[in-house]
């Protein structure tokens, strides 16, 4: 899109999406203390799709037309909210730090860097690449600084990749078949596609114990309004407006200041050299991102 046609919220989207999904980490960490994580999933999608129901009945806003329509949020839904939500709170349930979680995920941007190309047709030009790697330079520093403090365990980490495949699906998939519809529709289709897909496995694997406290309320409130609606309607609406690469590289942020959250919520140490990484990653992240 050029300059004169992008919307102008736009400008603050970015801001938005980085403190809300950084901060949905520390929350899912402190709602683990009360609920199983895939029961957290399926007590989260089951409240927003209960609201986006009322929201649809309220405002009647329009459906998929087409078979392939329906098909695009369903994946898109599943993929992000089934895979990339389901294998991260399983990393958080084996004892995986918010931070460390948020980090794996800063493979995302090269990933998806290197894949466009040949499934958006979208290039990445030379000046992009300095800001990825600049900002991957980083976020390497933040997580070698927390590794000689913190050894992550072997399981919890396949499990957080595992989501990193999710996520890098969702946005190469959004960006080639994205379609434009309205908020509540999209998310009422693809919450309820991520509830069907969580759904067996927590009635499976896990116990449905629940300890109903503030606390959880509150991770609750957060998770839905801000880190499932608001963050997620963000996210894939900057990548139907934008370049993917550009986008992705929003990513880089999200694995420091998760950190940073993860020290001031959880008290998750933060090594002095940590400090540095967080700011070379912001830079790279400016580079990457700005608009020629």
């Amino acid at each position: 899109m050029s300059e004169t046609t992008r919307p102008a919220w736009l400008i603050a989207a970015p801001f938005l999406f980085v403190a809300l999904w950084s901060g949905g980490y520390v929350a899912a960490k402190i709602g683990l203390q009360d609920i199983e994580p895939l029961t957290l999933l399926v007590v989260r999608y089951a409240l927003v799709v209960a609201l986006m129901l009322v929201l649809f009945l309220a405002f009647r806003p329009p459906l998929p037309t087409t078979r392939a329509g329906w098909i695009h949020l369903a994946v898109v839904g599943a993929l992000i909210q089934t895979v990339y939500f389901g294998f991260c709170y399983l990393s958080f349930g084996e004892g995986t730090a918010a931070g460390t979680v948020a980090l794996v995920m800063v493979l995302q941007p090269i990933v998806v860097a290197i894949l466009s190309p040949g499934t958006t047709g979208e290039r990445v030009g030379l000046r992009r690449w300095a800001g990825l790697l600049l900002a991957l330079t980083g976020t390497v520093i933040v997580i070698t600084a927390r590794s000689a403090i913190e050894t992550p365990p072997i399981l919890g980490l396949t499990f957080a990749v595992v989501g990193l495949v999710g996520m890098i699906g969702a946005t190469l998939y959004e960006k080639r078949n994205g379609v434009s519809s309205h908020p509540i529709t999209s998310n009422l289709i693809g919450f309820a596609a991520g509830l069907i897909g969580i759904l067996p496995f927590a009635l499976a694997l896990e116990t449905q114990a629940i300890t109903w406290t503030v606390g959880l309320g509150g991770v609750l409130a957060y998770l839905i309004l801000g880190n499932s609606l608001v963050a997620t309607t963000v996210l894939l609406a900057m990548i139907r407006h934008g370049e993917v690469a550009r986008v992705s590289a929003l990513m880089f942020l999200i694995p420091p200041l998760s950190a940073v959250f993860a020290w001031v919520m959880l008290g998750e140490i933060m090594p002095p050299l940590a400090w540095g990484g967080i700011v070379l990653a912001g830079v790279g992240v400016i580079v990457a991102t700005r608009r020629a």
